[in-house]
């Protein structure tokens, strides 16, 4: 039975938008980006767990639709560290003050290693999900959920440590023209509509603010392109996945 075919009362709670606290780090641009991909991310991968789990094994449509989407989960977070390992953190470390830069090359080494761990764990979900995609049988599907939730709590794991001990650094000491410049210069594989399911997905959990400073980071030509037909797009592909409408 496929996820769409439950009854309401079984499908997974999804996330209500969160609300700022006054624990969280400054809401620069750059937190605010970290913080949205972040919870959208670790929410993503566990929802993937959960669905996997309700989906026959041989529903060949079914498999495809959530293998497709680990493999954009997993691309998107493989770009994002490299562009904090080539980007953000150089451009956080040149704007510390010399009493904090030992402590943040400590973070940054120890970031390093969870994001190649974290990394190597969404090439082997990659495998699992051709596997599933293949074999079409009960114990690849289960291989894709364990491999789900694997990456999920690897996520949660890696993302709760960054933002414990990296973001407040970002808030504190990384000019926003730096955030500004690394935002241009960024490069990604996504097609427009990838980009604008994943814009959907950072949005639909984040609080007032940080979705007004997200969007309004887009291009122009991004936020009229979202308003115009990613926002319904997004709607349509979400109901399709979950078998639920978006939160927000």
């Amino acid at each position: 039975m496929t996820a769409a075919a439950l009854p309401r009362s079984a499908l997974p709670a999804i996330p209500r938008p969160r609300v700022s606290t006054e624990a969280l780090p400054r809401p620069t641009a750059c937190v605010g980006y970290q913080r949205v991909l972040h919870q959208a991310v670790r929410r993503e991968f566990r929802l993937l767990a959960e669905l996997a789990g309700w989906t026959a094994p041989e529903n060949v449509q079914r498999t495809a639709e959530l293998t497709e989407h680990a493999d954009l989960l997993g691309r998107v977070l493989r770009q994002h560290h490299v562009t904090e390992r080539t980007q953000l953190w150089p451009a956080l470390f040149r704007n510390l003050p010399a009493a904090e830069q030992d402590a943040a090359r400590s973070s940054i080494a120890d970031w390093t290693s969870r994001a190649a761990l974290l990394d190597h764990d969404v090439r082997d979900l990659s495998t699992v999900a051709r596997q599933w995609a293949v074999a079409a049988s009960p114990p690849a599907r289960d291989g894709f959920v364990r491999a789900c939730a694997r990456v999920a709590d690897a996520v949660a794991a890696h993302t709760a440590a960054e933002e414990a001990e990296l973001l407040p650094l970002l808030a504190r000491y990384l000019p926003d023209r730096e955030w500004t410049a690394i935002r241009r210069a960024a490069r990604t594989t996504l097609t427009g509509r990838e980009q604008m399911l994943v814009l959907g997905l950072a949005l639909e959990d984040a609080c007032a603010l940080d979705r007004a400073r997200l969007l309004a980071g887009l291009p122009p030509a991004a936020r009229t392109a979202w308003r115009a037909v990613g926002s319904r797009n997004f709607r349509a592909a979400v109901v399709r996945l979950r078998g639920a409408p978006p939160a927000a």
